[in-house]
């Protein structure tokens, strides 16, 4: 059994299942409820019940200690009934507060031979609420920041997930890869950027990433299969050589799970016994592309690949309302990247 939840204002609609909590039931959907905890401690969540009935199966919420009558705790109320709920979807990156909060390293993985996966884990009455594409900081001891892409997407936010590229000289990659130790306490910034996908879109995605610009895209697409997007994805991972190509497995497994997917890596630096595609990624894409202008392009990863990117594509049609990048830079600069140290 299902029940039909309606937000105000925005008349946005979504259907929570028997046992559901409404916030699950929302970010499953597409719908960005506002959250902070997710354990009902915080109070972020809050709503007002306008119509239909909730209860609460895990009991006691100390975030509904002292508010008005009719309060609404998203993160742990599930449906009995038809609902309406007072409460403004998050529509964009600038509807999300930005926090400073720690956090630990749950865990440390080598993916290839100069990319490092570190999955974080906020204290527990903490989440991080973030869009699909979005980064965010390091708080370094000396108050430096060093940005990296979120690589998870928002639904699955037990843990956030960052690929670390490990740069010649690079300071701070070069503790992460040799210093930094399961369960050691950071500090991060965030969430950050604008770099997200754009969900009230009709246009087919075309996704292209340089290095480690593949994170971001990942979580786009991890969020795109979630919520049900039909629409098809393209993506093109332009690498080095075969060894800077990483999570080879999750391309294999977006095929089975969206209706048209498809992934092209391009080599720059090929093996001798590569087969696929060589040179400049933003060639294959023209390549196979001569006509981009009903498409929207996501690009992430190198300065110069965004930028030749966006010169190439914008030579064939493509409008820069139709173009979101998120450009890998140095620290001197806002953005400062897991490219870059």
């Amino acid at each position: 059994m299902s029940f039909k939840i309606q937000t105000e204002p925005g008349d946005q609609v979504f259907f929570a299942a028997t046992g559901e909590t409404l916030l699950s039931a929302a970010l499953r959907q597409g719908i960005g409820l506002p959250y902070g905890c997710r354990n009902g401690k915080c109070g972020s969540c809050a709503a007002r019940l306008l119509a239909g009935s909730i209860g609460y199966p895990s009991g006691l919420i100390e975030a509904l200690e002292g508010r008005p009558a009719g309060t609404c705790l998203t993160c742990q109320a599930v449906p009995e009934s038809d609902l309406r709920l007072g409460i403004t979807p998050v529509q964009s990156a600038a509807d999300i507060q930005i926090r400073i909060l720690p956090c630990r390293l749950e865990k440390k993985e080598q993916l290839n031979h100069d990319v490092m996966r570190l999955q974080l884990k906020l204290p527990e009455q903490q989440r991080m609420q973030f869009l699909a594409g979005q980064y965010l900081n390091f708080i370094l001891r000396d108050g430096r920041k060093r940005a990296f892409s979120i690589a998870n997407a928002p639904h699955d936010d037990d843990l956030i997930e960052l690929h670390v590229r490990q740069v010649p000289g690079g300071e701070f990659t070069a503790e992460v890869f040799a210093a930094l130790r399961e369960k050691s306490i950071l500090r991060v910034e965030g969430p950050l950027g604008t770099f997200t996908l754009r969900e009230d879109s009709e246009r087919p995605i075309l996704m292209m990433g340089g290095g480690t610009g593949f994170a971001p895209l990942k979580g786009m697409i991890e969020h795109a299969i979630h919520v049900g997007i039909q629409r098809p994805i393209r993506l093109y991972w332009g690498v080095r050589a075969r060894r800077d190509l990483y999570l080879s497995e999750l391309p294999e497994t977006w095929y089975g799970q969206h209706p048209d997917f498809q992934f092209t890596p391009v080599l720059s630096e090929p093996d001798p016994d590569w087969k696929g595609r060589t040179g400049y990624v933003h060639e294959a894409v023209v390549a196979d592309h001569p006509d981009l202008t009903r498409f929207d392009v996501y690009m992430s990863g190198p300065p110069a690949m965004v930028e030749a990117g966006r010169a190439a594509f914008e030579s064939l049609g493509l409008t820069m309302d139709q173009m979101f990048s998120d450009a890998f830079t140095y620290a001197a600069d806002r953005r400062q990247s897991n490219d870059n140290d």
